[in-house]
């Protein structure tokens, strides 16, 4: 169920239409559960980055449980993530999956970029939208 403000319908053949918190760029997510493991895949102009599918139900359980607030604290593979942030949580060790949602190596960061305007769209978290340090949190 994605938002009315929101085009596509996440499908590889009418993808979401994002765009990233601070409204800087454009992107496109659609699930595909036929991969294995399922997961949501997110292009970017011509990189494509993929998170597993539970990503989504996982995130919207952490952050009801968080309650609150949460930074997104978006930093790729290669750098480390502030703690207490969404992109820390989505490669903890302590998260449901024991590490990273990310699925390709050398991409699997991004997540705190890229899955909250996800979230956003299926009416399951709020987002700010600040040229830069962002939060979220459950609805």
């Amino acid at each position: 169920m994605a938002s009315a403000k929101v085009k596509g319908l996440g499908t590889k053949e009418s993808p979401w239409q994002l765009t990233t918190p601070s409204g800087s760029s454009e992107y496109l997510m659609y699930k595909d559960a036929s991969l294995d493991p399922p997961a949501i895949v997110c292009v970017v102009g011509k990189t494509e980055l993929r998170y597993q599918l539970r990503a989504i139900e996982d995130l919207h359980a952490m952050l009801k449980k968080h309650g609150d607030w949460m930074p997104l604290g978006s930093a790729d593979e290669q750098k480390p993530a502030a703690e207490g942030t969404v992109e820390a949580w989505g490669r903890s060790a302590k998260n449901p999956v024991g590490g990273w949602y990310g699925l390709k190596k050398g991409l699997r960061g991004r997540f705190g970029m890229y899955m909250p305007p996800l979230m956003e769209a299926l009416g399951l978290a709020e987002v700010e939208h600040n040229p830069k340090n962002n939060r979220m949190r459950a609805k």
